[in-house]
């Protein structure tokens, strides 16, 4: 058995691959069963069909560009994101590499194509992404934080630590010092809780 033929049998059953081939007439000349199982709304088959009935229609024009360079670099496999109709009104996006085939004579006869799914693989990029993104922005809120508890909390705090040194130091009733000592172990406190919140922050 020819090697081709043997690849082309190993792949028309993939549950992950789907291969096909494009005549020059832009209809479908070879469909695999997984492709035909997960593209073909109508339960019948895609062969024979134009092949823009399962994209996106926007994706048609990537489709004629990639197309045409299959055939004008021969033997070159090239590559394409698409969006493929998922049967519920939505659309699932593949990633295809594609090369031009030609007849015995050298004539251009089609596009062959392998393909598979890779929605799942976007939509986990997307989050990884938008996680990457909201993680940026929490480390940035920290380090105003981080700024603000340093530079504009300290100050005042600094200040009534000052201050309550200048009482301690003067003549008070017994009551007052208590009030005052208590200020001051408040104000420790809080200056402790600062700096540790500070530290984690930098």
């Amino acid at each position: 058995m020819d090697r081709h033929q043997q690849i082309n049998d190993f792949l028309v059953n993939s549950s992950f691959f789907y291969t096909i081939a494009i005549g020059m007439d832009s209809k479908y000349a070879y469909v695999s069963n997984n492709y035909n199982k997960n593209f073909d709304q109508s339960n019948g088959s895609l062969l024979g069909k134009d092949f823009s009935i399962t994209l996106h229609p926007d994706d048609i024009a990537i489709c004629a560009e990639v197309g045409m360079k299959c055939f004008e670099q021969p033997g070159t496999l090239l590559p394409a994101t698409l969006r493929k109709h998922d049967g519920k009104g939505g659309f699932v996006i593949t990633q295809w590499e594609m090369k031009a085939y030609f007849d015995s004579e050298g004539q251009p006869e089609g596009i062959f194509c392998i393909g598979y799914n890779i929605t799942e693989y976007v939509d986990t990029r997307s989050r990884l992404d938008n996680a990457k993104s909201e993680i940026a922005v929490k480390n940035d809120q920290l380090s105003e934080i981080g700024f603000i508890q340093s530079h504009v909390i300290r100050k005042p705090l600094a200040n009534i630590m000052g201050l309550t040194n200048v009482l301690e130091s003067m003549e008070l009733t017994i009551n007052n010092r208590h009030v005052i000592e208590m200020m001051i172990s408040s104000a420790k406190e809080l200056d402790g809780v600062i700096r540790e919140i500070s530290d984690k922050v930098d």
